[in-house]
């Protein structure tokens, strides 16, 4: 999509779905009849470095094998979850049925998009077709998450920087420390949809106790040798 939409500024106090839609739509999503791939899987952390294999299924779901330590297994079997489940192509009017949009002030990160209706309390930040902010209610927290640098696939975008925050709803205080990611991204062999091939995740401490068997600090997550499923 052209980045026309938002060619000029919205005014705040008024309805800004089309420019929403068009960003939501934007995303890269996989096609329909996606097939599932599979790969090695590889953590890395300091000098620590496990190995194990996966893949993931046409339903989205993900399995990892050969990782014996839980915390590492519960992690890679977690980023493989999160990027399969932003994959899936939902329409605007089912995801956001019951929504109102209306704009709020614009700045370096884009125009503020205030919900209304079933979703009130979330926020969003557009620019150029790409949602540069979500602020979302999210299993009694609220996730902060600002795209800084985006692979434009030329069938939509991927995020290739970003931040995740999580904050209290009532209070706003945060819960945890910043993470910031660093995504890579390769079609499969045979010009195949768009995969994960590298995250780099960097993990803020908050003061707090870790919870046990969590990791916190810098991991590496590689996906190799990737193939579609057969």
């Amino acid at each position: 999509m052209s980045s026309s939409t938002l060619s000029a500024p919205i005014a705040p106090g008024t309805d800004c779905t089309a420019a929403f839609r068009a960003a939501y739509e934007n995303r890269y999503t996989w096609q329909p009849g996606f097939g599932g791939y599979q790969g090695t899987c590889v953590w890395e952390q300091g000098d620590r470095r496990v190995e194990g294999r996966f893949r993931v299924g046409a339903d989205l779901k993900a399995s990892v094998e050969g990782i014996e330590d839980e915390a590492v297994h519960k992690a890679v079997a977690s980023q493989l979850w999160e990027v399969a489940i932003h994959r899936v192509r939902r329409p605007f009017e089912q995801t956001h049925a019951g929504n109102t949009f209306t704009a709020g002030d614009t700045d370096v990160v884009g125009t503020e998009v205030i919900v209304g209706g079933k979703g009130q309390g979330d926020r969003y930040r557009i620019k150029d077709d790409v949602v540069t902010m979500v602020h979302r209610h999210i299993h009694g927290s609220v996730v902060t998450i600002f795209t800084t640098e985006v692979l434009d696939t030329g069938a939509g975008y991927l995020s290739h920087t970003y931040t995740s925050q999580y904050s209290d709803p009532a209070s706003g205080e945060t819960r945890g420390g910043r993470s910031s990611f660093t995504d890579t991204f390769i079609p499969l062999p045979g010009g195949g949809p768009w995969v994960l091939a590298e995250r780099v995740v960097v993990s803020e401490p908050d003061g707090a106790v870790a919870e046990e068997g969590s990791i916190e600090g810098r991991q590496i997550f590689r996906f190799e040798d990737l193939a579609p499923l057969t």
